[in-house]
C-alpha cells in the first residue's frame, strides 16, 4: 500500500504546478496504486494492469519537457525513512543511462525544488 505521507505530498506537488503552464504535461504514474475489492478482485485488476502495461519500479512523476541535454525528468517519492527498492534502483539507474535526470525527493518541496532548477523557473 502506498504511503499516505508520500501521496500528500504529491497531491500538494500537484496542486502547486496546475498553476504552471510549462507543467501541464506532468503526470503520476500510478504503480503505487491502491486495488478495490476483495482478494480476486484486487488480482484480477492488477493482471489487467500488468497486462495493459503495468511495470513494478517505474517511478512516481514523470515530466516529458526536456532540458539542459535531458529527454525528461522522473521524480520518485519517498517519505520518512523509505528507500527506493531495487526495482525501482534499476529503474533510475537505467532511465538516467538513457538521457533523464532522475531525483528521489522525500517532500514536495524538494521536488518542488528539483523541478524549478530544471525548468530554470524563477
Amino acid at each position: 500500500m502506498r504511503n499516505h505521507l508520500e501521496h500528500d505530498h504529491q497531491k500538494a506537488l500537484f496542486q502547486w504546478a496546475s498553476h504552471i503552464p510549462e507543467l501541464e504535461w506532468m503526470f503520476a504514474i500510478p504503480n503505487g496504486a491502491v486495488l478495490a475489492g476483495d482478494k480476486g478482485k484486487r488480482a484480477r485488476q492488477m493482471n489487467s494492469l500488468k497486462a495493459t502495461g503495468l511495470k513494478p519500479g517505474v517511478w512516481d512523476i514523470f515530466l516529458p519537457v526536456a532540458k539542459h541535454g535531458y529527454h525528461g525528468l522522473f521524480i520518485e517519492m519517498k517519505a520518512g525513512k523509505n528507500t527506493l527498492s531495487d526495482k525501482q534502483e534499476d529503474f533510475g539507474n537505467n532511465v538516467h543511462r538513457a538521457g533523464y535526470l532522475t531525483h528521489t525527493c522525500y517532500d514536495w518541496l524538494e521536488a518542488k525544488r528539483v523541478i524549478t532548477d530544471y525548468m530554470r523557473f524563477e
